[in-house]
């Protein structure tokens, strides 16, 4: 079992920063790939970014590709998403999402999910 936190998520204005955190409860962080998506008004959630179990693989989606930055410290349980020079169309809410093995782009084969935490980007 384990259990995801969100937090970090505000309102900013366009060209701005946020860093969103995710805290994980359980023994067993680091066997867990982690993933970050996004689900905007009236959308299915996307994924943005992916790290792998140690941090030594990443993966990001086009249009975010050298703005926003995935990391992770497994021995704080946590990961977190440095997300820079901010567009109206980021606005969303931001879950994290845990998956045993090696990250993958698809939804369903995370079986962990935080609550979700929003992020309003103002033009």
């Amino acid at each position: 079992q384990v259990q995801l936190v969100e937090s970090g998520g505000g309102l900013v204005q366009a060209g701005g920063s946020l860093r969103l955190s995710c805290a994980a409860s359980g023994r067993t962080f680091s066997s867990y790939a982690m993933g970050w998506f996004r689900q905007a008004p009236g959308k299915e959630g996307d994924i943005i970014a992916a790290i792998s179990t140690s941090g030594g693989s990443t993966y990001y989606v086009e249009s975010v590709k050298g703005r926003f930055t995935i990391s992770r410290d497994n021995a704080k349980n946590t990961v977190y998403l440095q997300m820079n020079s901010l567009k109206p169309e980021d606005t969303a809410v931001y879950y994290c999402a845990a998956k045993l093995g090696y990250y993958t782009g698809s939804r369903a084969d995370y079986g962990y999910w935080g609550q979700g935490t929003q992020v309003t980007v103002s033009s």
